[in-house]
């Protein structure tokens, strides 16, 4: 039953963290074993995604019903798939010079194998994915830090990302 919960300062603002995190799809563009991605179905704010995750011999693929509310917080839950369950969540937090992340995820899988493995490398997957996260930000966004004396950027279009 891995869990991991921390907050972390980044110098961008919250909508382009949002977005970057919203958009599922170029997940296997940058982030560390995730193969593929696809949104199966959109409902509003609901969107149900696949990701497909592979380390060595291992890949599974699983679905998730992503929520998304309003630039502010990004909930993931489980519905198909090899884990038991999974919960994540991202809340945008916005402060001066940037955002506070807080990010949570808790999981267990139905294969005592694959759990055995995931725990043995849970800590260093996680490192490894929020800073992909990070890279992948300061790529779409530059290093220029937020600042709450100028004006936000303006959102592109969600193509451009």
């Amino acid at each position: 039953m891995p869990t991991h919960a921390e907050k972390r300062f980044l110098p961008y603002e919250p909508w382009q963290l949002y977005d970057l995190v919203a958009d599922v799809e170029k997940y296997p563009k940058f982030l560390p074993w995730c193969l593929a991605s696809r949104i199966k179905k959109r409902e509003g704010n609901v969107f149900y995604a696949d990701l497909v995750i592979g380390f060595k011999m291992v890949r599974e693929r699983f679905t998730s019903r992503v929520t998304l509310t309003s630039g502010e917080r990004i909930d993931v839950s489980y519905t198909e798939g090899p884990f038991q369950y999974l919960n994540n969540h991202w809340i945008f937090e916005p402060t001066e010079g940037g955002t506070v992340i807080d990010f949570y995820v808790d999981f267990e899988f139905r294969s005592a194998f694959l759990q055995k493995i995931m725990g043995a490398l849970f800590n260093e997957a996680v490192r490894r994915m929020v800073a992909a996260f990070e890279r992948r930000a300061e790529q779409l966004y530059g290093r220029a830090p937020a600042s709450p004396g100028r004006p936000p950027k303006p959102r592109p279009s969600p193509s451009t990302l």
